[in-house]
Order: structure tokens, then sequence, then C-alpha cells
């Protein structure tokens, strides 16, 4: 599946900025399951200063330098990328999730483990552990596992946007079992790291218009978050919506992973001024027939 990405933050500022730096993760990260057809990122005002590279996680990020007062910043991110489905192994045929654990602070896990560890946005938590229990079960296959704490949290959270802010700590989720993607994400995170299983979390964007017949996905128009959950050495990785309630397949466009959200935050920065601020994002991912018109 072809995709055309628009990602469009505002800031309007209380006072004008003198000064401000920032780091911009809106550049989609190549992979073997997506390749990147077009991308660029426009700014108001321009940069003064521009360098593009790629982060400690291989993630692609832009960093922009402004030097001139301005009351207001929007950047703007628009690519066309083209998403194949994504395999992943029969559930049943995974390994027990405590072999998992094993290998994950072994000498094959070395490149995940750092992944097993609780951050601020996604610590280890007794109750998310406590939830993940009920799935994690003696023996049972990992992705089996997964599965259904990936399907719990959909069926047993509400979507609902405005209750919450980036900054509400997991343990206030796991209370109100309400919240958008990124809380449902670190929730699933932090209840695979409080087993010793390795988690990411994984930025990008859902499609805004479901396939024929299917229900509109529940975070699209706006940037959306899932879970990169660690097999083992042999499986490696496999990505799983707790908002949706759905192993990701080509309805995604990835941007980047890191340990939480702060790793790959879509704009951050630091600015000398401005005060009080508003925010206004926009969001669409449209699908494109075979040639570039949307389908």
């Amino acid at each position: 599946m072809r995709y055309r990405v628009r990602h469009t933050s505002r800031y309007g500022y209380g006072t004008p900025v003198e000064l401000a730096a920032h780091m911009v993760h809106l550049r989609p990260r190549p992979r073997a399951f997506q390749t990147i057809i077009s991308e660029q990122i426009t700014t108001q005002p321009a940069p003064a200063r521009r360098r593009d590279g790629t982060d400690y996680f291989g993630n692609l990020v832009t960093w922009l330098f402004l030097d001139l007062p301005h009351a207001d910043f929007e950047v703007t991110a628009e690519s066309v990328v083209e998403v194949l489905s994504s395999s992943h192994p029969d559930p049943a045929e995974t390994p027990p999730w405590e072999a998992v654990v094993t290998a994950a602070h072994g000498l094959e896990g070395w490149q995940a483990a750092e992944y097993s560890f609780g951050t601020t946005m996604a610590p280890v938590d007794a109750a998310t552990t406590a939830f993940a229990s009920t799935s994690f079960t003696p023996g049972r296959p990992i992705l089996q596992a997964a599965m259904d704490l990936n399907n719990r949290i959909y069926r047993e959270f509400r979507f609902r946007s405005g209750v919450t802010t980036i900054s509400t700590p997991v343990s206030q989720v796991m209370r109100r079992r309400e919240g958008v993607c990124q809380d449902f994400s670190h929730v699933m995170i932090s209840a695979l790291r409080g087993l010793g299983l390795p988690a990411r979390y994984t930025s990008g964007y859902i499609r805004t218009r479901p396939p024929p017949g299917q229900q509109r996905r529940q975070g699209a128009d706006q940037s959306h978050a899932w879970v990169g959950c660690w097999l083992g050495p042999r499986d490696a990785w496999v990505e799983l919506d707790p908002t949706n309630g759905i192993v990701v397949k080509d309805e995604h466009v990835l941007l980047g992973w890191g340990r939480d959200y702060s790793d790959v935050s879509p704009v951050r920065g630091v600015i000398l001024g401005g005060g009080d601020h508003t925010l206004a994002v926009s969001v669409d991912l449209e699908p494109l027939n075979e040639t570039g018109d949307l389908a």
C-alpha cells in the first residue's frame, strides 16, 4: 500500500521567540517493509540552519535552528511511503515467554535488553505487571500472550481524548482505564517490562480512511503510537497496536522507535522567550492508487 502523509504542527507564542532550536522526528524510517518514495520538511519561518541525521536508535531526525524573532512557528512534513504487509510467526509456535526473558538478558539479546528496563514514561509498575500476568500464564507462547494483552487493553480501556496529557503517569491511566494511543502504548510497554520482556515505543501514523467494510481506526488524524514486542532471537520484533487491538501489517506508517514517547517526540526543542503557547496539529495519511492519485 502506498500512502501520502502530511503532518503539520503550528505553534503560536504569547510573546516573540528570540532564538529556537528544535529536534524533529517527522521523517519516516526506511525498513524492510517500508520504502520512502519522497519526503520533505518545510517550516515557517525558514530556519537559519538545518541538519539531518540519525539519533541513537537509528531514527531519522532533523535539527532546526532559528535566530530571528518570530511569534509563530509551523513545521510541515510531507512524504510518500510504500508499506508492505509484514508477516509474523504462528503465535502458537513462538517460544515460551519465560525463555524470551532469559534470552533478553543473555548474549543473544544484548541489542534488545535496553528496552526491558523501566523509564519515566513507561516504568516497571506493580499494577501493569499484575494486569499482564493474566495473559502471561506459565509456559504460554510469547506472541499468544502478547496478543492477548494487546486485545485486553483494546477491550478494557476506553479511547478518550482530552482526559490525559503526555505527562500523565501510567499508574493514573491504569486507574482511569481511559486515554489515547500514547497512554495505551505506555501501559502495554510497562506491563511487558514488568515481566522482564523488551518492549519499545513506536511512533507514526495509522491510515485516516479505513479499508472498505472495516471500522475507522482509533488514533487517525493525529500522531499514532503502538508497541514493539521482542519475541526472542529467532523471531525478533513484532508490532502490536493496543489502541485498535490489531497486529501491525500495512495500515501504519512508521516514523521511529525508542524507549518511550520522549525518545521520538515529533517536535521538541529549546526556545528563548515565547511565554505561553498554543499548539495545533493536523495529520493526514491517505492511500494512493498506482498512478499516485488518492485511492
